[in-house]
């Protein structure tokens, strides 16, 4: 299924605990970037982690990949794009973060997330009904606002 660009973007600063004795973001911090996309995404489909929690299932991250282009540094000011690619078997997610000047790509990546059943912890190979109807209905309210 094609996903008609489901998308968020939030911004964020850099501060001095994510940064190296060059002031430069530690390769490490870029991850959580990323979930600070991923959480801001999640919430527009009204499924963020409260409720994931109160769903039955959890959602852990499986892989991640991390494309570093040119460095965040301290102070800098930054944009994170993050835009669900998939949903109906796994919860992948793709991220791209800019300079929020100048609009210079920065660093993109990919997330993938597999949904346990909490009580069995079985994996689930397609997406419990409590994801995937939040998604098409936010998908919905996307198309009636185009």
């Amino acid at each position: 299924m094609e996903i008609n660009n489901l998308s968020v973007e939030t911004d964020f600063s850099v501060e001095f605990y994510d940064v190296d004795s060059m002031q430069i973001v530690w390769h490490g911090n870029y991850i959580k970037y990323f979930e600070v996309g991923r959480c801001a995404l999640l919430d527009i489909v009204n499924f963020g982690y409260t409720e994931m929690a109160d769903s039955g299932y959890g959602w852990p991250v499986v892989d991640v990949r991390v494309k570093y282009i040119k460095p965040l540094i301290f102070r800098q000011k930054a944009t994170i794009q993050a835009e669900l690619i998939e949903y109906e078997n796994r919860l992948r997610i793709r991220y791209k973060i800019f300079d929020k000047e100048t609009r210079e790509l920065l660093t993109k990546g990919e997330s993938i997330q597999m949904a346990v059943e909490v009580a069995t912890m079985t994996s689930c190979f397609v997406s419990p009904a409590c994801l995937t109807e939040r998604v098409e209905e936010a998908l919905e309210q996307l198309q009636l606002r185009v």
